[in-house]
């Protein structure tokens, strides 16, 4: 198996423009400025390992601990299939977490994720690949990603999404939230008609990040590995919210109606009840 999440060739895979000498050079010092090799070396470390195994091995590394409202969800999920939908504050690491926190339960839950975390092969048997910015040479991803994903909960197993389908980013309200939670996602599903379960993280990635987000997504996706070691020796706090049966999310005629529920499940989660 590759030691490493990405190298120079990859990187000149995803842009192409860069695939010549001096791009490779260019490459090298993004490479040490955005800590990719130093993700490489924290992937390399565990990479032997897979599954679930694999993401507890990266946060014990990390030294991150999660705080956990409502935990006994997790110790009363829905036998077959179910899902989860998530706010997606920090990248990869949210992803991370969530596959920690179910898989440990059901090994067999997978995670519709970027594209490009497929380069994370000690996760793939967790992911399911689609290209959120539905780029034409990628849309084969796309399809195969939301087959893949019927196919899953036809089988029983649960899944995990993302709705908003990239990162929380600054908006010019100056706060730092999910954008529009995509209508595809919602219809998937409405398709699936299984229990849901509300996951809310708590925070958020850097100021600086978000910024280079004002710039240009691609700068501030350069940034993401940086922003999973700012995290080291901390503890998230993730919110469950309380199962929704099938027969609520029926009540629900449309995609905008559902996806409006679905939204405000999760972000009232942002202020946990408390509880006797």
């Amino acid at each position: 198996m590759k030691r490493s999440i990405l190298d120079i060739s990859d990187l000149q895979e995803i842009v192409p423009q860069l695939n010549n000498e001096r791009g490779a050079k260019i490459l090298q010092r993004l490479v040490k400025i955005c800590k990719i090799d130093d993700i490489n070396a924290l992937y390399g470390r565990h990479c032997d390992l897979r599954g679930v195994d694999f993401v507890s091995a990266i946060i014990d590394d990390l030294d991150i601990t999660c705080k956990i409202d409502n935990e006994e969800v997790l110790n009363h999920l829905p036998e077959g299939s179910f899902v989860t939908i998530s706010n997606h504050p920090f990248g990869a690491l949210d992803g991370v977490l969530i596959i920690k926190l179910i898989a440990a339960h059901r090994p067999d839950y997978k995670v519709m994720v970027n594209w490009i975390l497929n380069y994370i092969q000690a996760m793939s048997d967790n992911f399911i690949a689609v290209d959120p910015y539905s780029n034409p040479e990628r849309r084969y991803v796309s399809l195969n990603g939301i087959r893949e994903a019927l196919l899953q909960a036809k089988n029983g197993h649960p899944l995990g999404f993302f709705p908003a389908g990239a990162v929380s980013r600054l908006k010019w309200s100056l706060k730092i939230e999910d954008r529009e939670w995509q209508p595809n996602i919602i219809r998937l599903i409405q398709q699936i008609k299984k229990p849901v379960i509300p996951v809310f993280f708590h925070g958020h990635n850097s100021l600086f990040y978000n910024l280079l987000g004002l710039i240009s997504w691609k700068l501030r996706a350069m940034r993401l590995p940086a922003e999973v070691f700012k995290k080291e020796h901390q503890t998230i706090h993730v919110s469950f919210g309380d199962i929704i049966p099938p027969e609520t999310l029926a009540q629900y005629r449309t995609t905008e109606e559902l996806g409006a529920f679905l939204r405000h499940e999760t972000d009232k989660l942002r202020k946990p009840k408390s509880r006797l």
